[in-house]
């Protein structure tokens, strides 16, 4: 690349000259390598308009195919070399996934022999260090040489350390969805799941001192044309991991970079070429990489951890990505096919810890509520059984100890055993957002409110951007009588889904308890796709038959009790929400564990049935 403009390009302190393709500083060349210099050149012609990486690389290395992670070098090397803009701005903006943008001030200046004709105040910017008139001897300037050759190498050494850490508190994470560059829109199963892999390798490094954004609020990035600093503000994190991935046969190609969202900068950026089977080794390579570069302290055993990474069947490592993917669906038909996916995995590799942990979360979800799949019962105790499998073959799964708390809690009622689960699930990994959110509804069914709400914030603080955790700040908050602030969370999570009916559900709950008859009312209409509001809304307008309909549909298909028992609550037939609520406790409903303070059932709370049941349940101490 060529430059052929008769002006030099001035910006802050520089003076890029495009024909010699030499920067200038206040007179002083700055040293830049040939294609460093090309890819400023570039932004500067482009400047205020954003160049996509392909543009840039199009401009630096024409007709040459070139990884998107030399790019990246190429600006790190040239955030490094010009610093901040005057006023503590960038030069160059990064656009996440996206490109580059030079959006400081340039102005064209004329080369230094026309400016002298024309008596302008421009500077040679390359004056001679010594001068005929010059009063210093050679040994002197001799001197001063070394002196100056110090001083650079010292900010070269300064410049290569690992990226400062921000002051005081806990630094934090975001991992960005990996971009699929294999072409093929079927392989994005497996730049998700590597991104979702990334983000459980980063967080169970040194959790004391680094937190990472949970996977739902980082995939809400995925194809966003966001730039670095919004994403950064929006997460209120300190750096972003991003990358991408190609897939051909059992070869995978990855490219990674961390930037420091303050400055844009690029700390560091690496291309791994391996086979399929080393793909574990990979992942343990980049988070050691980010721990050198972020100066965490990593205990003996996670040093250990990321050097041993043992291989994984490729086939395996496939089905696993698959069912995790199908498991994030979060449906009744995902968890069937994450389940063949994951059975599939462990049948190909039988010590595949990670692989039984994935299948104890597909079952305990798909046994967490009715369905006509397979029994509660049933689907519980595979749960149990995958997860035990999966902590004798590796006791550092935080996923798995968090299914087998699930099973405890929901299913077992072992509120004390779940905490024990819960518990060293979240030492083993801070940031797994899961883990917290379950265990805050265990701490509701020990009747320990303030706990479980700073619990769920917890959750929340790993996964900002979740709508059913969101949802559940706001219903911890009801749960705790806490009205005025559960209607404000409510509110704040109807901005992010003004649809997500659940949300609706319990902000009617909280307009009750305040009195406030005609928003409850609005909100039971706006939540009527759940059964339960659309059988109280039948009974508030006297359509008993319609609501009598609904709870039959209800029993057919082993609906939950709570639902059953709200609506014969508000038919005003006790004996029946009693009934109702005898069914769930034969059927192990999970969601008896919130009886003792759920709003729905208040007008039966004075029933000595209510506490007798509480006690077979276990919420009453």
């Amino acid at each position: 690349m060529t430059g052929s403009a008769k002006h030099l390009y001035a910006f802050g302190p520089f003076r890029l000259d495009p024909v010699q393709r030499l920067l200038f500083r206040e007179g002083e060349v700055v040293s830049l390598t040939p294609k460093a210099l090309d890819t400023l050149l570039a932004l500067v012609e482009s400047r205020g308009t954003l160049l996509t990486k392909d543009e840039l690389l199009d401009k630096v290395w024409p007709g040459t195919f070139v990884e998107e992670v030399t790019l990246a070098k190429n600006i790190s090397t040239l955030r490094k070399a010009i610093g901040e803009a005057p006023g503590g701005g960038e030069y160059i903006e990064t656009h996440s996934k996206r490109g580059y943008r030079f959006v400081a001030e340039v102005r064209n200046v004329e080369p230094v022999a026309t400016a002298v004709a024309s008596g302008s105040a421009e500077l040679d910017p390359a004056p001679p260090l010594l001068t005929r008139k010059a009063t210093i001897t050679w040994r002197f300037a001799a001197v001063i040489l070394a002196f100056l050759f110090l001083i650079g190498a010292a900010g070269l050494w300064y410049r290569g350390r690992p990226a400062e850490s921000p002051a005081g508190g806990k630094i934090m994470l975001a991992v960005l969805p990996f971009e699929n560059l294999s072409g093929d829109p079927a392989e994005e199963y497996f730049s998700n799941g590597l991104t979702e892999e990334m983000i459980t390798q980063l967080g169970r490094l040194e959790p004391d001192r680094l937190g990472v954004i949970a996977r739902t609020s980082a995939m809400q990035y995925k194809a966003a044309h966001k730039d670095v600093r919004q994403i950064g503000s929006e997460l209120g994190v300190d750096y972003l991991l991003e990358g991408s991935v190609r897939r051909e046969g059992n070869r995978v190609r990855i490219a990674a970079q961390l930037i420091q969202v303050r400055d844009q900068s690029h700390q560091w950026a690496e291309n791994y070429d391996r086979d399929l089977r080393d793909i574990l080794a990979v992942q343990s390579e980049v988070a050691a990489a980010i721990a050198r570069q972020i100066r965490l302290q990593l205990t003996p055993a996670e040093h250990a951890r990321l050097q041993n990474a043992r291989a994984v069947n490729p086939e395996a490592y496939e089905n696993y990505l698959k069912g995790r993917f199908f498991w994030n669906k979060r449906t009744v038909e995902g968890h069937q096919k994450a389940i063949e996916y994951f059975l599939k995995a462990v049948a190909l590799d039988p010590d595949y810890g990670q692989a039984y942990a994935g299948l104890a979360d597909a079952y305990a979800l798909l046994g967490s509520a009715p369905n006509l799949v397979l029994p509660r019962r049933e689907a519980m105790d595979r749960a149990r059984a995958a997860a035990e499998k999966a902590l004798r073959l590796d006791d550092s799964l935080a996923d798995a100890h968090t299914s087998l708390g699930f099973v405890e809690m929901h299913f077992d009622w072992d509120f004390a055993g779940a905490e024990k689960e819960f518990q060293r699930a979240v030492a083993l990994n801070p940031g797994y957002a899961t883990a917290h959110h379950w265990y805050a509804y265990d701490l509701v069914a020990l009747a320990r409110l303030d706990d479980a709400l700073a619990e769920i914030r917890r959750a929340q603080q790993a996964d900002p951007l979740s709508v059913i955790i969101s949802t559940d700040v706001g219903e911890m908050l009801l749960l705790a009588r806490r009205d005025d602030a559960a209607i404000v969370q409510l509110r704040k999570t109807l901005e992010m889904d003004p649809d997500f009916s659940h949300a609706h559900w319990l902000l009617a709950w909280a307009y009750h308890n305040k009195g406030q008859s005609k928003e409850f009312i609005g909100e039971l209409e706006k939540s009527r796709r759940a059964a339960s509001a659309h059988g109280i809304l039948c009974a508030l307008q006297g359509k008993r038959a319609e609501a009598r309909g609904i709870l039959a549909r209800l029993e057919k298909a082993y609906g939950s009790a709570l639902d059953g028992a709200g609506i014969y609550v508000w038919l005003g037939d006790t004996n029946g929400a009693f009934a109702a609520l005898d069914r769930g406790f034969k059927d192990r409903d999970g969601g008896l564990i919130l009886m003792r303070f759920t709003p729905v059932l208040e007008p039966i709370r004075s029933d000595p049935r209510f506490e007798q049941l509480e006690r077979r349940v276990g919420v009453l101490r």
